[in-house]
């Protein structure tokens, strides 16, 4: 039936019996063959006839769009085994924990896309072990995390070590100190990421650690919103330091501070996917794109 509408559409754009049968090489009469079993088959006229002119009815007006849409997909369709012939991916689903959503995904959709530009790219977003879990299922092909796992018939693959870092407008109180402690820290009003994230459990074990009880006014789970309500509110953050680029802290007018104690946030984003023999072509692209990009740890700023 579908070649049946594609001669319908034809004969709707050429407005003709006599032209639609030049353009398809067939006949008149058998175009006419055509597009009365087609009447047929759906139980209801596409045109009203005025002799040799053709009006469409209504539900012949629905027929067009329908055939419009099936040569949409058809052609899509076809475009995607012509790639898939010449070696390109065509779809892949990746799993990303939210906070590596923010500061890993950017750099690699881009690379990903730029040599891929047929894919599609299927993203996946919750909390590490939702990604693992995601991963081991087969929902996703990929996953991004921020940790190891040694989950039994996955691969996991470090791509960067990632610390926090202290983070507070230019002209914070904070910042023209000449050397900061922990326990500068100790009723500062600060904006923490939300609860149930690596970087809380790691912020929150760091506080008990060191003593520290910080004035806690906001919990987000947005880095952006964190970066943009600073200066507003005069308060610091401990934010990833993978996040926080050069053009980010200049134009927000922040300041990126170091305390000896942050060294001892070390985490690593890793890749985990399962085993090679479960892989489709397309996630082994973006597994090849992925180290690529994080070779050697992050990538540059563009």
């Amino acid at each position: 039936m579908f070649d049946d509408f594609d001669i319908f559409a034809a004969v709707v754009e050429q407005s003709s019996l006599n032209r639609a049968s030049r353009q398809l090489n067939l006949s008149q009469p058998a175009l006419s063959r055509k597009i009365s079993k087609l009447e047929e088959r759906l139980g209801v006229p596409l045109f009203n006839r005025f002799g040799k002119r053709l009006e469409l009815t209504e539900v012949g007006r629905l027929a067009y769009t329908y055939a419009l849409e099936q040569r949409q997909h058809r052609a899509k369709f076809l475009e995607a085994i012509s790639k898939f012939k010449q070696g390109e991916p065509l779809s892949v689903t990746m799993g990303a924990s939210l906070t590596t959503l923010q500061t890993t995904l950017p750099p690699l959709v881009n690379a990903y896309m730029e040599q891929y530009p047929a894919a599609e790219l299927k993203l996946i977003t919750g909390k590490t072990h939702e990604i693992v879990t995601s991963v081991r299922e087969g929902r996703s092909e990929v996953g991004i995390i921020a940790s190891a796992t040694d989950e039994a018939g996955m691969r996991c693959v470090p791509l960067f070590e990632d610390r926090l870092r202290l983070v507070v407008a230019g002209h914070h109180p904070l910042a023209q100190l000449p050397r900061l402690e922990m326990e500068h820290l100790t009723g500062q009003p600060m904006i923490l990421f939300s609860k149930g994230s690596w970087y809380r459990r790691m912020t929150d074990d760091l506080f008990q650690r060191s003593g520290v009880q910080p004035d806690i006014r906001m919990e987000i789970d947005s880095f952006e919103a964190i970066i943009r309500l600073l200066p507003t509110i005069k308060a610091a953050a401990l934010l990833p330091n993978s996040y926080l680029r050069p053009e980010l802290l200049a134009g927000g007018g922040l300041a990126s501070l170091h305390i000896r104690e942050l060294e001892m946030t070390k985490r690593t984003t890793c890749m985990i996917y399962r085993e090679p023999g479960d892989l489709s072509p397309a996630a082994r692209s973006l597994i090849r794109v992925t180290e690529g990009v994080f070779q050697g740890g992050l990538p540059p700023v563009p």
